[in-house]
């Protein structure tokens, strides 16, 4: 009941951003990176100035990663994905989450229940539209991710809900 009264909370205040459809994303997991800044191996934090962000990211990712947007629930192909492999940050690179520790929640976004790393994940209170939740952003670039919630399954407890606009699957 919680999931539910948070997407309707979500979409009633306007947070959610258009994002492409699944057909689109279903055609390659680990799409075309034009970003210059993009590496799967550097561990070097990045810090870009605003405009370069612009010109280097789409504006889905941009809108989400960057100004802390919200894609529509149901809407991302990596919601119910299967597929093997280690997702990254869409903005930077950064690999995030194994696929073995993604999980059917039902909330409508993809859920992992931990991160590759402690270092992978930056957590940041957020007190916005009037709840109480836990912001996590890429620990590389500082790219809004989505929120972490402690109703997730053994063995962490913990539930990863992830914009799937800022994920790129490796496989």
């Amino acid at each position: 009941m919680y999931k539910i009264i948070c997407c309707l909370l979500l979409l009633s205040l306007g947070a959610c951003a258009q994002s492409p459809n699944k057909s689109t994303l279903n055609k390659a997991s680990m799409p075309e990176i034009k970003n210059k800044y993009y590496s799967t191996t550097s561990k070097e934090k990045l810090v870009l100035a605003d405009n370069v962000w612009k010109q280097v990211l789409s504006p889905e990712v941009y809108q989400i990663a960057r100004e802390k947007g919200t894609e529509r629930p149901f809407s991302s192909a990596f919601e119910t994905s299967k597929e093997v492999g280690t997702f990254h940050c869409a903005a930077c690179g950064n690999p995030l989450f194994k696929s073995t520790a993604k999980f059917e929640s039902g909330c409508g976004w993809p859920s992992f229940f931990e991160p590759i790393t402690k270092s992978s994940i930056i957590y940041i209170p957020d007190n916005s539209h009037g709840m109480v939740r836990t912001e996590v952003e890429c620990g590389k670039c500082k790219a809004h991710l989505g929120h972490v919630f402690e109703d997730g399954p053994p063995p962490t407890g913990l539930r990863y809900c992830i914009n799937g606009v800022v994920l790129t699957l490796e496989k």
